[in-house]
Order: structure tokens, then sequence, then C-alpha cells
């Protein structure tokens, strides 16, 4: 498994959040906590961006995603309006996080909470060719469910 290093600092006032951090051996995402300031409702229905008191400088060539946590999703409705969000290399402002309920029931965010996951993953960049017509395959233009249920 190749590690590398991505700076990580806090933002002021948020020095008690903890950092990002890998929960078990084998995770490919670290939990992100909740830096509100207050404990904080997400109505049902409502889409809040959340501060998580962290800014990060990942290296050239790799990528932040922030995924939802997969209980929260389950037990809650709680996810992310862009699944996955994308931190670019140079950016260097508070990562925060856009969560939506689209549970029932309102949720309680409360400081420390663990909001989300963070990976770090490597980018490829396209160089785009204009052509006039594009090669043929089987599939073609099939999509939106033209393989059937």
């Amino acid at each position: 498994m190749e590690e590398i290093k991505v700076e990580v600092s806090h933002i002021a006032g948020s020095e008690d959040m903890p950092l990002p951090k890998y929960m078990t051996e084998h995770a490919s995402g670290m939990d992100l906590s909740a830096a509100v300031k207050e404990d904080t409702v997400l109505k049902s229905g409502e889409i809040k961006l959340v501060p998580t008191g962290i800014q990060i400088s990942i290296p050239p060539g790799y990528e932040g995603q922030v995924r939802p946590r997969s209980g929260l999703a389950l037990k809650h409705g709680i996810s992310i309006v862009n699944s996955p969000g994308t931190i670019d290399a140079d950016y260097r402002g508070e990562v925060g996080v856009i969560l939506v309920n689209l549970g029932k029931k309102d949720f309680l965010i409360r400081r420390g909470d663990r909001i989300a996951q963070l990976i770090i993953n490597k980018v490829s960049r396209a160089d785009l060719v204009y052509v006039d017509k594009l090669p043929e395959t089987s599939r073609n233009a099939g999509g939106f469910g033209h393989t059937g249920l």
C-alpha cells in the first residue's frame, strides 16, 4: 500500500477538532468531523455546509474525495449532495461537507461528530483530442438502463 504525505492544519478556533483518521487497519477513508460551533439541526430535506475545522495540502497528482459515511446514510438518510465532493491539490481553504438529510426525521449534528469520509486518490488529466467522428462500439449510445433491469 502506497503512503503519501498530506499536510493538514487546523482553522483558527478549531484546534480542539480531531484530525482526519483511519478508523480501522484497512480503511480506505479517513473520518471527517463536524466543527460546528454549537449543536446544529439538519432538518428533513435540508442541505447545509458543515465545517470540519481543517485545511489540507494535497500533493499535485492527487485529489481528495469527500464521501458519505455508510452508517449515517443507512440509519438516518444523511448523505452528501455533491458526492463525492472533490478537493483539488491547489485548494487551501477549510474543508467543508455539503450534507443533506434525506431521512424523515431531523438530524442533530454535534461538534466532533464524524460526518463524512476523506479519501486521497491519484488523478490523471485528459488531453482531449477533437475528432469528427468517434469509433463505434457494440454499445454505441445505449445508456440509462438500456440493458434492462
